[in-house]
């Protein structure tokens, strides 16, 4: 059997590239392409190793262990050792979820067995399980993207909630707890009294409010009119704004007593502030059922919770 080493040493390279480069984009890391290019140089060249009988100690585990230590000290050079620690570690979670998605893709496409005149037979070659050279070309860059994917979505959705807070609103004798975003785009307030506007979503909690108030509020052009009373009519309130296409917008409030925020181990309290009701649903997962206004979060005494 020929083999071109010529050819197994350049897609060793570009694979190594590839990993070096992810690495450093889960580090957010603004690595020089010639810093990966001279990281991916030193990696692909164990490659030889493998083929030089003299050098086959490098085969061995500490050596593998040491070789790594410069592949990564070679790309992303050395500030203090906690961070190059971080690197290397990071290098290898991202070689072993690539290769672990390569070899999963593999022997998710295999049909490693068959029923031959009723008994089952499998295929095996003594040798493992060859993965051809078209599987690695087009599955790596595949899987490479959709772990770069899955890991910059995960990050997301931790920055998302660490945005969330609990939140519990008290009108009456009445209260209604629920998961509030904190949203800095959120700049809506009261013209008359300055309050900050919270947005709370009513497909989610339509049923801690009477009837008569949320046909007040689903019909704000009959606001005026008289119709049946309710307890908490006087908390009502029309808040006017401006949405992107749309001028003159009103939205029915409510005055609650106060809304507590339970944020990072610590609770506020706000009694400066109105509940916007909105019949829409704020949230297509139902992560969060009200939207809280940055104001909120300043200026108020802070407790432990």
């Amino acid at each position: 059997m020929a083999v071109y080493l010529d050819v197994i040493w350049l897609l060793n390279f570009c694979f190594d590239y590839m990993l070096l480069a992810l690495t450093g984009i889960l580090l957010k890391k603004h690595v020089k392409k010639r810093r990966l290019a001279t990281g991916a140089l030193v990696a692909s060249f164990y490659v030889l190793f493998l083929f030089v009988p003299s050098l086959s100690f490098m085969t061995l585990p500490l050596m593998k262990l040491l070789y790594s230590f410069v592949i990564v000290f070679m790309t992303f050079g050395f500030t203090r050792f906690r961070s190059f620690f971080q690197c290397w570690l990071l290098f290898y979670f991202v070689t072993f979820m690539i290769g672990g998605g390569m070899m999963g893709a593999h022997y998710f496409f295999q049909q490693d067995m068959t029923v031959v005149n009723g008994a089952i037979a499998t295929k095996s070659t003594g040798f493992g399980d060859p993965i051809s050279w078209a599987f690695v070309l087009i599955g790596f860059p595949v899987v490479w993207l959709f772990s770069k994917r899955r890991v910059e979505k995960l990050e997301t959705t931790r920055i998302h909630f660490d945005q969330l807070a609990n939140v519990s609103i008290r009108i009456d004798e009445v209260t209604i707890s629920a998961i509030g975003l904190i949203d800095s785009g959120n700049q809506l307030q009261d013209p008359l009294s300055g309050s900050p506007v919270m947005i709370l979503d009513m497909t989610v909690h339509e049923s801690n409010f009477p009837p008569a108030l949320i046909e007040k509020a689903k019909n704000i052009t009959d606001f005026q009119e008289e119709g049946e009373g309710d307890r908490w009519e006087h908390r009502l309130r029309i808040v006017p704004f401006r949405a992107v296409g749309q001028d003159h917008q009103f939205l029915c409030a409510v005055k609650p007593d106060e809304v507590m925020i339970s944020l990072e181990g610590r609770s506020l309290t706000v009694k400066k502030v109105l509940i916007g009701l909105s019949f829409h649903s704020i949230s297509g997962e139902k992560d969060y059922s009200c939207i809280l206004h940055p104001k909120m979060l300043t200026g108020h005494k802070a407790t432990a919770s």
